[in-house]
Parts: C-alpha cells; sequence; structure tokens
C-alpha cells in the first residue's frame, strides 16, 4: 500500500486527507472509495488519460484508491496528481508519507492550478500539520509569501514523478519571500503597514469630534456608532477607517489573503485590513454563513481582523441585530445545521451610522423633522439595549457648516495610531485594548487615584453595567496610549465617558 497526504474543506478550514492505494489482482477496474464527490470521481478519466499521455501503462489490475477519514465529505480537482502518483509509482520502494501533494491534471499530463490551493494549504500552515509540499509551478509565487513551507512546483505528472522518485538532493523551487511593505519589529515580531490612502481623512470637512472618535476606534478597535443627518459624513468617515488601522503581523496578512481566495478575488499581500459592507436588505445567511450541507462563510467571516460596516443600521432586521451580539463578545462564529457545525474566527472591529430619526433631519437645524415622537421612539427601539451595550463609542454628528474645514489627513492619524499600537505592544499586550479579557484588563488598564475616583462616581451616577465598565476602562488605555501614558489618568476617563451612550 502507498500513502500520500492532500487535504479538503471542513468548514473553512482544511482537513489533511490520506491518500491511499493498493493495487491487486482480478479484473481490471478502477475505484475511489472514502465519501467523494462528483469532481474527485470525474478525476479517474482525468488521470487516465494523463498516465497514457506519458508513457505510464495504467496497470491491469483492481486499483482502489482510498480517501480517509471516509466520514468527512471530499471535494476539488486538487486529488488529480496524488491519485495518478500513486499509481504511477505503485512499483517504487521509495517512501512518499511525508508528502502533501495538490494539483489539478490536464489530459496532456499537465498540472493546472486550483483556486482553492492557496486557503488550503494556508490553513495546513496555521496549524502546523505541513513542511513540504508538491504543487502546481504556476502557484509558486503567490505560495512562497506562506512561512515554514518547502515548496516544488511541477508543471507535469512526468516532473511530478522524477521528484518523488528521486528525493535526495533535491531543493525547494522557490524561496520564501517577505512581504514588501514597511515594519517595525517588537519582541521578534514584525508588524507591516502601508502608507496608500485611497480614501483620506483630508476630504472630511469639520466633525472633529467624529474624527477623534475615529481615531480612539482605530487604535484600540473599538466598536463605534455615528449618529448624524444624512449627508453630514457619517459614511464618509467609515470608509476611511480601514486605511488608519493598526500594523498587521504576518499571519493577519495570509488570512486576508486567504480570505479574498475563498471569495475567488485576486489574492493581494497588502496590510490592508478587510471591510465589509452588507445591505440593509441582507439575509441572515449571507451574513452570517450558513448552508444545508456545507457551511459557507458569511460577511462576518469575511470581517475577520477587519471592519464591519453597518449603514442604514436601525433598518437591518431585529433577527440580525441580535445575533451580532454573540461575535461583537466572543469574536467567533458558530453555525449549527443538520448535517454541519461549524465554527470560525470573525474578530472585527463593527462601525454603524444612523439618522436620529425616520425623515434624518432630527438633529439638522436647517430643514425640519417630519416624525412624531411614535414614530421616533419606534425607530430607536430597533436597537436594543444589549446590542448598544457592546458599542464602545458613540458620536453624535454635527451640522453641516459652510465654514468647516479640512483639519487632518489619513497619514497623520495612522501615524499616531501606529505609535499607540507600537506603545500597547512594548507593554506586552497581544490583543487591542478593545478585545482585552478581565484578566488582561487588571494587567494592563491601570488607573491612578483620580481616575478611579471619577470611574467610581459614573457608575453610580449613570448606573453602567458591568460590561460598560469594563468598555470604559478599555477605552480610557485606548486614550492613554495615544498620549503615550503608563497609567490611565482622569482626563482619559472623562474623555472615555463623553462617548457613552446617553
Amino acid at each position: 500500500m502507498k500513502k500520500l497526504n492532500c487535504a479538503t474543506y471542513e468548514g473553512i478550514d482544511a482537513k489533511v486527507v490520506d491518500v491511499e492505494s493498493t493495487l491487486t489482482k482480478g479484473l481490471p477496474s478502477f475505484t475511489i472509495v472514502g465519501m467523494a464527490n462528483i469532481s474527485i470521481n470525474e478525476s479517474k478519466e482525468r488521470v487516465k488519460s494523463a498516465l497514457l499521455s506519458n508513457d505510464f501503462s495504467f496497470p491491469p489490475k483492481r486499483v482502489t484508491l482510498s480517501l480517509s477519514p471516509s466520514d468527512i465529505r471530499k471535494e476539488g480537482s486538487q486529488f488529480d496528481l496524488s491519485i495518478a502518483l500513486l499509481i504511477a509509482l505503485n512499483a517504487s520502494d521509495a517512501d512518499f508519507s511525508e508528502w502533501f501533494v495538490f494539483g489539478e491534471l490536464g489530459l496532456d499530463g499537465s498540472v493546472k492550478e486550483n483556486l482553492k490551493l492557496y486557503p488550503l494549504i494556508l490553513s495546513l500552515a496555521n496549524q502546523k500539520i505541513i513542511t513540504k509540499a508538491i504543487v502546481p509551478f504556476e502557484s509558486l509565487e503567490k505560495l512562497s509569501k506562506i512561512p515554514n513551507i518547502e515548496f516544488y512546483g511541477v508543471k507535469t505528472l512526468q516532473d511530478a514523478t522524477e521528484l518523488l522518485s528521486n528525493q535526495e538532493g533535491i531543493s525547494p523551487s522557490i524561496a520564501q519571500t517577505e512581504i514588501a511593505y514597511p515594519f517595525y519589529e517588537i519582541k521578534g515580531e514584525k508588524y507591516y503597514y502601508a502608507k496608500e490612502y485611497e480614501d483620506d481623512f483630508s476630504d472630511v470637512k469639520g466633525q472633529e469630534v467624529a474624527k477623534r472618535a475615529a481615531l480612539i476606534s482605530s487604535a484600540g478597535f473599538h466598536n463605534i456608532l455615528f449618529e448624524g443627518s444624512p449627508g453630514c459624513g457619517k459614511s464618509m468617515i467609515a470608509k476611511r477607517l480601514r486605511y488608519i488601522l493598526p500594523a498587521m503581523k504576518t499571519e493577519e496578512i495570509l488570512d486576508v489573503a486567504k480570505l479574498q481566495a475563498l471569495e475567488a478575488k485576486p489574492i493581494e499581500f497588502k496590510p490592508h485590513r478587510n471591510m465589509r459592507s452588507p445591505h440593509h436588505t441582507s439575509t441572515l445567511g449571507s451574513v452570517f454563513g450558513g448552508g444545508s450541507f456545507k457551511a459557507q462563510i458569511g460577511e462576518v467571516g469575511l470581517a475577520h481582523n477587519g471592519v464591519l460596516f453597518f449603514d442604514e443600521l436601525p433598518h437591518f432586521s431585529k433577527t440580525i441585530l441580535e445575533a451580532l451580539r454573540e461575535p461583537m463578545q466572543d469574536n467567533r462564529i458558530r453555525i449549527s445545521r443538520v448535517n454541519t457545525k461549524v465554527e470560525y474566527p470573525s474578530n472585527f472591529l463593527f462601525v454603524g451610522a444612523m439618522n436620529p430619526c425616520p425623515c434624518g433631519n432630527l438633529l439638522n437645524e436647517h430643514l425640519e423633522c417630519r416624525c412624531n415622537e411614535k414614530e421616533i421612539q419606534r425607530y430607536k427601539n430597533r436597537l436594543s439595549d444589549p446590542f448598544l451595550d457592546r458599542i464602545d463609542l458613540t458620536v453624535v454628528m454635527q451640522s453641516v457648516d459652510a465654514k468647516d474645514k479640512a483639519s487632518v489627513s489619513s497619514k497623520e492619524l495612522h501615524k499616531q495610531v501606529l505609535e499607540a499600537h507600537h506603545f500597547a505592544k512594548k507593554r506586552g499586550q497581544d490583543n487591542f485594548n478593545a478585545k482585552l479579557s478581565d484578566k488582561e484588563i487588571e494587567n494592563f488598564c491601570a488607573l491612578d487615584i483620580d481616575a478611579k475616583s471619577v470611574l467610581d462616581m459614573a457608575v453610580s451616577k449613570f448606573a453602567l453595567s458591568f460590561r460598560a465598565i469594563k468598555k470604559t476602562q478599555k477605552v480610557a488605555r485606548t486614550i492613554a496610549d495615544l498620549e503615550k501614558s503608563e497609567l490611565i489618568q482622569k482626563s482619559h476617563v472623562l474623555e472615555a465617558l463623553s462617548y457613552r451612550r446617553r
């Protein structure tokens, strides 16, 4: 029996599949077992043609290929090359058991790229279960970004058989490449950032309070809600947030590339965090993911390590808003179906935007509001207190004035965010301030005497919940980081409290 390794999806993560073969006496046949789908069963014809086209004789025996574990559905054309190699090298004494092999075969024996290859291998790398792999030659450039794996590129089936037949003295086809962006290094970890601002804060005139809140939100990854009249700049600010977010580790950049591959988008290796902005008419399944037999990733999962922006927030269905509470709190999504149960990370910065009333003119100094008290209350009641309690910063936008001017650029704001991020990392902190656990809050959110006194007064006066107290401390920690202060001071707590929902 011969064995090679390949992989398939289980949810959005890769699961190792052992590809095993036996050739026994009997009437000639070719069988693939192990819950293989149509694309894998069709590979029998591709494999036969590729072998015969490259001077290999198809053995006149009972050929049985097993894909284990047999209780997981397998799909994808990446199994072609491993199946063909096991048949072509059935008489070889070489050991292939440590090799991962990926590739789709053409009828002429050429090895083709598979769009699912990158996220599969990246997932295996994140699980630290792959060290060397045979892959299509045309995939090498993209795959070389993944660290700690030796990649051997092949153009044809013949190349792959020669490689496995003569394993001694071979070397990887391509050296691992560094990400070509500036970075700073803290405790041996590199953090990359891009000085590219497609949408710039210099376009936003006025709204100084909102821009300050956006800076704090970006530096600490705090959830934020903008409330204001139509056209006052809510969406403008939200769309510019992604360009001033903190620097990214290599793993985060690779995760973004993985999500791009899952969406069949061109893979980039930029230190730009994702931004997802679903429409308020989106269904529950499209926002959170789902499916009867295979759980597909939704907008919440695609926003991992980036921004999830809900414009016209109260117009989203109550079901979606209440379901959003779990990933906002736990940074994970769990999808349970009859046929599948999947959990995937969703560590995002939530940004919401809403009008103050159904017509939008309640806060406008020049236009009259057409809504009555009941309509305004019904509109605001779409957002429950438990949901709003998960928002760290709430900003009421100012009315637009002809005298408003631009005051700061994205480059200037980004510099402050990077300095605050650097300051927090030097403190030994792994998570963003908004994502700190209760134990981490005790370790990193130390208040001086005056700051603690102010917070205690706020708790009794505003009846803050336990979650609200912790969020105030975390926002104050971010404000202190922006000022490079080790201790949280009174002014930091007061500013943090000013962004609490009233």
